[in-house]
Order: structure tokens, then sequence, then C-alpha cells
């Protein structure tokens, strides 16, 4: 089951109006909670947002999106606003949004020595495996998701609004499917792997 959960999954961006119960939630989050984690820091926080809720947050990240427009805090990524902005919609349209944080992280307007870079590293390596355990119970529960990194635009702003001193990772939208798309290209497994024998 968990291969062919691996194979089937797709990152979903049209969604039904369908609610996911609480106990669905709960169960996805509990997949995440259970990952390998560096020093066993479990370094993850997850914001579950729907309703007005949800919508008062995606607010303030439409603003930081604008505010990124106009005076830009990442000025080598600005071709990703027009994403972010599609990004935006689609997580508009998810009954469910749930924000990451790392909660041993630092903002990333801030300089790290080298140990806090190696730090953030593993914990985001960790934080990585809780989400894709999130996303697997996910389908498995035939509920689509949408990791997102687009925060990203509107850091600030969502940080402030969250009221979190955590790093924020990035959200994932989640509801039930209203697409089943085809899986996108991949690269062949004799292009990723190097063997020494």
């Amino acid at each position: 089951m968990a291969l062919e959960t691996i194979y089937s999954r797709r990152s979903i961006r049209k969604y039904t109006d369908e609610q996911v119960s609480r106990y669905n939630i709960e169960q996805i989050i509990d997949a995440g909670r259970v990952a390998p984690s560096a020093k066993n820091r479990q370094p993850w926080k997850y914001l579950v947002y729907s309703g007005e809720e949800k919508d008062k947050l995606l607010a303030v990240m439409e603003n930081g999106i604008e505010m990124e427009e106009i005076n830009p805090r990442l000025p080598l990524s600005t071709s990703g606003i027009s994403d972010a902005k599609n990004t935006l919609r689609i997580m508009e349209t998810a009954p469910i949004v749930i924000v990451v944080l790392n909660t041993n992280g630092k903002s990333p307007f801030i300089q790290l020595d080298a140990d806090d870079r190696f730090t953030e590293m593993n914990d985001l390596l960790s934080i990585g495996a809780s989400i894709e355990n999130m996303l697997l119970k996910a389908e498995e529960l035939n509920i689509g998701t949408l990791w997102i990194g687009n925060t990203c635009f509107a850091y600030q702003e969502l940080m402030e609004y969250i009221g979190s001193t955590a790093e924020l990772v990035g959200a994932i939208a989640l509801g039930y499917k209203a697409e089943t798309p085809s899986m996108r290209p991949r690269k062949k497994i004799e292009d990723i792997v190097t063997y020494f024998d």
C-alpha cells in the first residue's frame, strides 16, 4: 500500500467544497509526528487554519506579496511573485491550510553562524520527512495536498500575524480532490544516481 501511495500521490490545485474532518486532519498530522528527526528534536509545529481564520491568514499573505512587489526583500526572486499569487488563489479554494513552522529555526533575514546553519539544515530535513509522511497519509485518505513554499514572499507579514519567533518553512493546502492530474516528468534514475563499487 505504501509503495502504491508514493507513486499515486500528486500535487492538487483544485479542491471540492467538502470539508475535511478534524479526525482526518489529526490522522494526517499524526503521520507527520512519527517521522524521523535529527537528534530526535522533532522541530515541527503545525498551525491548522480553516474558515474565517484561513481567510484572515491569506489576506495577510496577499498583503505581503503586494508589498514584495513594491519593495522586494527577495530581489533575485521577483520572477516568482506571479506564481505566488497563483498559489494564493489555490490556497483560497482549499478548505484547510496548514502552516509549517520550524520551532528551532530563525528568520531567514538574519545571519547564522556555521553551527546554527547545520542545525537548521538537519531540522529542515526532519520537517521535510514529516511533511512527506503527511502528504502520503492524506493520499491514503483520498485527500489532496499541495506543498507550498511561496509563503516566503510574505514571510515577515505572516510571522507577525502568527505571533511566533519560529521559522516559517511553508504551508500545506488540504482538501478533497477536484482533479486527477498526471505525474509530471521525472528524471531517469540513471541521471540521479552514481554508484561507487
